[in-house]
């Protein structure tokens, strides 16, 4: 079955380094197989992604030459567009009991990133009665949670390795719609790519913990699972990640300092596929990318790169 790839990015802010490494071992690894890619746009906050980012994020991707096949700037492949898949799911697991209210004020804070959760393996929200809830409501908008069992998720990823997670005590019941309306990544992130096609994620490490409840919601919902890859994230010299909210080493930054095949040469390097950071261009990159290659644990960035 020919690979379908894709990049899922929050138009929260520009790019940057940390966000291209990941675009770009995806891309190597969907070109390299001759398969296909999703450029999908993850805009479920209303507050913070905006359009003008989501335009800002192809011109500079087309500006590397890491092209998609699908999606981009066609709007059903816009999350804010996408609510009446999301809807539908969350109304096949309410009727099968995996769905609760929860007014805990604690679950959905605005300025968390979508994928941010509590652990509450007992959130007492999940034993209220019909009245409680009716109760609570006068009173206060709930969230969502999914119930989840006791059980143990088991897979492979395709860099890092075996992991299991028991769910009850790894994650617990977690949200899949916020107060305000808006759908949690969770639930989204599986009704889209089950419903694009998609077979293999390629996306940072930080993500690894949250693979197991999304297998949960693909075997609850019926749906195929497609194979994971979870790659290191770029470290800033005091170690902390590249991060949107910092402004480090963002695409405006960059696109003034390199030439798209020099930038390309350092994300090769730093992705174990050159020796050295020597210009090249993405294709070719994808004629010889190697999977086995790529680092498994985060990546400092050299400090004269964040000056």
């Amino acid at each position: 079955m020919p690979v379908k790839g894709r990049f899922a990015p929050s138009p929260s802010g520009r790019m940057h380094l940390g966000n291209l490494f990941s675009f770009l071992l995806a891309w190597l690894s969907v070109r390299s197989q001759g398969g296909t890619l999703v450029l999908r746009i993850e805009d479920l906050d209303p507050v913070r992604c905006l359009p003008s980012h989501a335009w800002q994020l192809m011109d500079d991707l087309e500006w590397l030459g890491l092209t998609w096949d699908e999606g981009g700037g066609t709007a059903s492949y816009w999350q804010s567009n996408r609510s009446h898949l999301y809807a539908a799911a969350f109304e096949k697991l309410a009727a099968r009991g995996l769905t609760y209210p929860c007014f805990c004020s604690r679950i959905q804070r605005l300025n968390e990133a979508p994928h941010v959760h509590e652990v509450s393996p007992s959130c007492p929200c999940a034993a209220l009665t019909a009245e409680e809830v009716a109760a609570h409501s006068l009173e206060k908008t709930p969230s969502y949670r999914l119930r989840v069992p006791h059980k143990t998720i088991s897979f492979t990823d395709g860099l890092q390795g075996p992991y299991s997670q028991d769910l009850a005590t790894g994650c617990g019941d977690f949200p899949i719609k916020r107060a305000d309306g808006a759908w949690a990544y969770q639930l989204a992130v599986v009704v889209d790519d089950a419903a694009m096609g998609v077979t293999q994620v390629v996306r940072g490490r930080d993500l690894l913990s949250s693979t197991p409840r999304q297998l949960w919601l693909y075997e609850a919902l019926g749906l195929p699972a497609p194979e994971f890859c979870h790659v290191p994230l770029l470290l800033a010299p005091d170690g902390r990640r590249l991060a949107k909210r910092d402004a480090d080493l963002d695409m405006g930054a960059l696109r003034r300092r390199y030439a798209p095949e020099e930038l390309l040469g350092l994300l090769a390097q730093l992705a174990g596929q050159q020796a050295t950071p020597a210009p090249v261009s993405a294709p070719q990159l994808a004629a010889a990318f190697d999977w086995a290659k790529v680092p498994k644990e985060d990546i400092p960035v050299d400090a004269q790169l964040l000056q």
